[in-house]
């Protein structure tokens, strides 16, 4: 689901994919990742701070090992079942081995594996395994799963159970650290709802969605989808005031090369649609000339 269109004028009905390049985990406090060293380090040492692999030779190091150094996920996933059963460092072992399981195409398997031993893991890793799973449903197209889960998650946000009861939380993704905030994960969520919505063609529902997730946290991104939505249900002005805040760069990634040539494209559809309701209306006065021509002439008189 890398684009809206695949011809110039043919509106597909796939959604721009909102979660590509932004999914992420939160940190847990022990994550490996977080190591610290002095100008004293030694090569040993350095070695693990440069692989991110924490020191050590238990299941869970020697998973990231094969991982991260030599490159060999198959040989990963056994050791990090390892890592689980010995209760080696079990929520990074889960979470990892998910996320290895989804990038060789067993995401079925890493959603099993996730839903039969996250309660081996900590109260503080279960928002990072949601997170997961959401992303793993919508590699299944599982739709209904990933729909019922973001509800839920959105439904903690309401009550101030999100983030422990913070505004902020770090997170990791592609190896960068960052803050997150509340208003980022609500509208994060709601982004990835209204991505779920428009894959079950529910264009009426992802359009409030994605309304409600603009005013949280607007972006390019989301805007491109809410302007499908719009061009789905007809509203072919509302869409073009939509996408054109995008090309006049009012929100944030309105920069992007591939943002604005989608930007374009649904223009382009909206003009296409314009000029084809203009001609159908031409058509249907034109018949309509004709008929009553035709009905004039019947009543002539004949000579």
């Amino acid at each position: 689901m890398e684009g809206v269109l695949s011809n110039r004028g043919e509106a597909k009905g796939k959604a721009i994919d909102h979660q590509r390049g932004l999914d992420y985990y939160y940190e847990e406090e022990d994550d490996h990742e977080v190591l610290g060293y002095n100008s004293t380090i030694n090569k040993e040492a350095a070695f693990h701070v440069i692989h991110k692999i924490p020191p050590g030779d238990t299941p869970y190091v020697r998973a990231k090992h094969l991982q991260l150094v030599e490159k060999d996920p198959q040989g990963s996933i056994v050791w990090f079942w390892k890592a689980i059963n010995a209760g080696d460092r079990v929520d990074s072992a889960l979470k990892d081995m998910a996320v290895v399981m989804k990038q060789l195409d067993r995401a079925e398997e890493a959603v099993e594996a996730i839903n039969s031993f996250r309660h081996l893991c900590s109260n503080q890793a279960q928002e990072s395994l949601d997170n997961i799973l959401i992303d793993l449903y919508k590699g299944c197209g599982r739709i209904e799963e990933q729909i019922e889960l973001l509800k839920q998650k959105l439904k903690k946000v309401c009550l101030g159970e999100a983030f422990n009861g913070k505004t902020t939380k770090k997170a990791r993704s592609h190896g960068k650290k960052f803050q997150v905030t509340i208003e980022q994960e609500t509208s994060r969520l709601l982004g990835n709802l209204g991505w779920a919505y428009m894959q079950q063609n529910n264009y009426n529902a992802a359009e409030a969605v994605y309304q409600k997730a603009q005013m949280f946290d607007p972006d390019a991104n989301k805007a491109c989808n809410l302007g499908l939505c719009l061009i789905k249900q007809g509203r072919l002005e509302e869409a073009r005031k939509v996408l054109q805040d995008i090309l006049n760069e009012r929100l944030p990634g309105s920069d992007d090369h591939k943002t604005v040539k989608r930007t374009d494209e649904l223009l382009d559809e909206i003009e296409s649609q314009t000029l084809f309701s203009l001609v159908s209306k031409v058509s249907c006065m034109e018949d309509e000339i004709i008929d009553r021509l035709e009905n004039l002439m019947e009543d002539w008189p004949q000579f």
